[in-house]
């Protein structure tokens, strides 16, 4: 069963960014029917990310306009393409910027979420099937962006970059968790596992930063440090169970020796989610020794590089990396959504504004100025 429009073009609006730092564009658009292993969304809810401002600013990677940004969001099946039939027409889903087959390695390891098919790729503007895009205005092309592309009413994914979620789950609010949310919540409670009563000090108070922290308050932690040298960011983090907060440019010694004599020793556990070398260093440098675990979220830039002394590690201290919570988002995206139906987890507070999506625009401005975690768009205003 399909809608009446399954195996047509769907004309819709969308937000197309035409060139590099440039508003974006609400213009009509064509949206083909998905084909083997693709499914056609109508998102009802997105929010904006700050990869989506980086790319938009377009610093530093490959050009690649017109494109449709946006890859946080809600939305339900409107039809399916050949071979699919894990969703149906009508399901309520969040779309994701990295996948899950289900049958390369990656996906068959208990330990990796990292699907050889499906995992994030920034570069590619096209569908993983023909090497072409779905959407198109007057015959030219219209790039995909992280096989999502939801600032668009209708988009095509890939079917297994699509979580299936409770049906009656707020789409306006869990939207929220397809991206940064279930990221930083994930490196603190699959990655860094801090057990309860431990401490945990979280690198930068953006929203991953904030979910991180979350996760940390989740696990029963005493002592949550915060560290970020945007003094604003203090009173706020309270809410995420921040209960000390830090700030670098207040020392006059690196930060990591100012935590160890804050906790006798070091936090047993920490979260980096700045992508600053400099600060990776000191959440690794800040962890105890004989038990302390540092977690890297933050991205770096490419040609980036750190250096600590080996014995930080003969010290028995372990630094690990994360990408997406380690959660497989088909497998375990689900889950992440009933914790926020069992009030175990809060995403309302991470909702700081909201706009039409004929304000697009406003969304980045907000981001850009720093005012904002995270924007709701509504695509039907």
């Amino acid at each position: 069963m399909s809608g009446e429009m399954a195996g047509k073009i769907i004309k819709c609006k969308a937000a197309v960014a035409r060139e590099a730092g440039k508003p974006l564009v609400i213009e009509e658009v064509e949206v083909a029917p998905p084909q083997k292993m693709e499914v056609r969304l109508k998102i009802m809810f997105t929010s904006l990310c700050h990869t989506d401002v980086y790319f938009w600013e377009a610093k530093g990677q490959n050009l690649l306009f017109p494109r449709i940004l946006g890859h946080e969001a809600g939305g339900i099946v409107e039809s399916v393409g050949e071979g699919v039939t894990e969703l149906k027409p009508g399901d309520k889903v969040l779309p994701i910027f990295t996948g899950e087959c289900g049958d390369c390695r990656h996906c068959k390891s208990e330990e990796s979420n990292m699907c050889d098919l499906l995992r994030i790729n920034t570069d590619r503007g096209v569908m993983i099937n023909d090497g072409k895009t779905r959407f198109s205005k007057d015959g030219e092309p219209i790039y995909h962006f992280l096989g999502t592309s939801t600032f668009s009413e209708y988009t095509v994914v890939h079917a297994g970059c699509v979580a299936k979620i409770n049906p009656d789950a707020p789409l306006d609010k869990v939207c929220v968790l397809s991206c940064g949310i279930s990221t930083g919540m994930g490196a603190t409670l699959n990655v860094a596992k801090p057990k309860k009563g431990m401490s945990v000090a979280i690198f930068g108070l953006g929203a991953v930063g904030l979910a991180a922290a979350e996760g940390a308050r989740i696990a029963g932690a005493s002592r949550i440090i915060g560290v970020d040298l945007n003094a604003n960011r203090a009173n706020e983090a309270k809410k995420f169970g921040v209960t000390e907060f830090v700030n670098p440019k207040d020392h006059d010694k690196p930060i990591q020796e100012v935590i160890v004599e804050m906790t006798d020793g070091g936090v047993d556990r920490s979260v980096e989610c700045t992508g600053n070398v400099k600060a990776m260093m000191s959440a690794f440098e800040c962890v105890h020794d004989g038990w302390g675990v540092a977690v890297l979220v933050g991205v770096p830039s490419k040609d980036d590089e750190f250096k600590t002394l080996p014995i930080n590690l003969l010290n028995e201290r372990t630094l690990k990396g994360t990408f997406f919570g380690n959660y497989k988002p088909r497998t375990d995206i689900p889950g992440v959504v009933e914790k926020y139906m069992n009030k175990e987890l809060e995403v309302e507070k991470f909702i700081t504004h909201e706009v039409g999506f004929s304000e697009i625009n406003k969304a980045f401005d907000l981001m850009l100025k720093g005012e904002s975690l995270r924007c709701i768009i509504r695509m039907d205003a």
